[in-house]
């Protein structure tokens, strides 16, 4: 076998062989960011960034004009519909003296799409177009945050559409007001005093920045049908500003220098070009979801994988400790639990959490609440619940659930697994899932190996909202 570098292996020591609770606090950050450079390598180099990138590339070649036409339309009813060329120059800033060329092709596009003649079936596939793309972007940013469950079409389609027709909106009303102020007399007044007018200058040079930061937070906030937090959106944002001004520098130079994709590749090197762009800005904004959702659930950045594989052994203990924290939580008389509750107190992804949570929902040992986000509770009566049960419904789950009816049947391994299962019956004997909830410790649960402690591992030192053994809301 191949012997790793010493750099390399030094390396991988200094990232996974210790828990960042138990360093240094300036080594716990140091640590923490290399996981997260880690993390974002890994994701882009096995796909999952890149691949998404691509598809919303292909997707928004697709609907950038009817998207634009329904805003432009919107805009035109205020009279405000000049600013759309502008903002979508400013977005191609990156293309140099292409810019130009393609702003206006795509605004002959967008004057060519006339709505109000396109008729009753002609505007439902325009908002339908239109829709999609807004669909396939909430896709994409639910698979970053790890949320399986999309909006419901109500609501999906009356956020869909409030975005629509009221973010151009408000977008357009808030750089005329920007406008506004510094046309003003009052601010003209204050520009002549320095040091105010080189301090408002300077910040005025700001304002891209900021309202493209702005902007990124809200869609990171919005999209995802999860809960985010505002600082872990802002802090994304922040870091996909950024690369994005850095980026589009960057591709600007190269534009300069790109005389020979003319010559190669003639009328279409103008196509190809804004593609180009296209993906590299798609992937700058997924990128700075991925930063934001590692911030809020530094729990994913404690394994290599983007997903945690529970072994066997591994799965039937954190089974077990989901249970038995309902279970105590349901006894004691405490708010009951919430998937992320758990995730955060006992250390584990989101995901692998609630895969347990399914698991014993569909197995008839939990029930879930009408609240938003569901809380859990035991089915039955915790004394009436066999602890033995509960394993074997979580053993067999799969089997079940695929309908797989195993392999070729042999008696010698069947005797073997008897063994097995009167074993496993005769150590667990009549215990009960509120024997098991009384069994708990009061320290912290041992599947804490398997990632942080929230408590002393918050986020960028963030407070969790709870500790292990209280109810987290989520």
């Amino acid at each position: 076998m191949k012997q790793a570098h010493p750099l390399a292996r030094h390396l991988d020591e200094f990232l996974w062989s210790s828990r960042l609770d138990e360093m240094p606090h300036w080594k716990s950050r140091l640590v923490w960011l290399g996981r997260l450079m880690y993390a974002l390598g890994r994701d882009l180099t096995q796909g999952y960034l890149s691949l998404q990138a691509m598809s919303l590339v292909y997707t928004t070649l697709l609907s950038l004009v009817p998207l634009l036409a329904v805003s432009f339309s919107v805009l035109k009813g205020f009279g405000v519909h000049n600013q759309l060329e502008p903002i979508l120059l400013q977005a191609l800033e990156p293309l140099g003296e292409k810019a130009v060329e393609v702003t206006q092709r795509i605004i002959e596009f967008v004057d060519n799409t006339q709505v109000k003649v396109l008729g009753t079936v002609g505007l439902a596939v325009l908002l339908y177009t239109v829709l999609t793309l807004i669909q396939k972007i909430e896709q994409v940013f639910n698979y970053t945050w790890h949320a399986d469950v999309g909006r419901p079409f109500a609501q999906r389609f009356g956020g869909y559409l409030s975005v629509l027709l009221v973010g151009p909106v408000l977008f357009v009303s808030a750089l005329g007001l920007s406008a506004s102020v510094r046309s003003s007399a009052f601010v003209n007044a204050v520009l002549s005093i320095e040091p105010f007018g080189t301090l408002i200058d300077a910040l005025s040079r700001l304002a891209p920045f900021v309202l493209l930061t702005l902007a990124f937070a809200f869609i990171y906030v919005f999209v995802p049908n999860t809960r985010v937090r505002f600082r872990s959106a802002m802090i994304g944002a922040l870091a996909a500003a950024f690369l994005w001004q850095t980026a589009g520098w960057v591709f600007a130079r190269f534009m300069v220098s790109s005389t020979q994709y003319t010559a190669i590749y003639s009328s279409l090197a103008i196509l190809i070009l804004f593609m180009i762009w296209v993906y590299i800005a798609w992937l700058i904004l997924l990128i700075g979801a991925s930063i934001a959702f590692y911030h809020q659930h530094p729990e994913y950045l404690t394994v290599r994988s983007r997903e945690l594989r529970l072994s066997n052994r591994l799965r039937e203990r954190l089974a077990l400790l989901v249970a038995g924290h309902i279970a105590r939580a349901y006894r004691s008389g405490a708010p009951a639990w919430t998937g992320e509750g758990l995730s955060n107190a006992l250390g584990v992804p989101k995901s692998n959490a609630q895969r347990i949570l399914t698991m014993l929902e569909k197995e008839d040992f939990l029930v879930r609440s009408a609240d938003d986000p569901p809380r859990y509770l035991p089915a039955h009566a915790p004394d009436a619940i066999s602890v033995k049960s509960m394993l074997d419904g979580v053993r067999c789950y799969e089997e079940r659930e695929s309908g797989c009816r195993g392999t070729a049947p042999d008696s010698g391994i069947g005797e073997i697994e008897g063994r097995i299962d009167e074993a496993i019956a005769a150590a667990l004997g009549s215990m009960t899932l509120a024997d098991l909830a009384e069994a708990l410790h009061e320290a912290r649960p041992a599947v804490r190996d398997l990632g942080p402690d929230p408590e002393s591992e918050p986020a960028f030192g963030e407070s969790p909202p709870g500790g292990p053994q209280g109810p987290l809301a989520g």
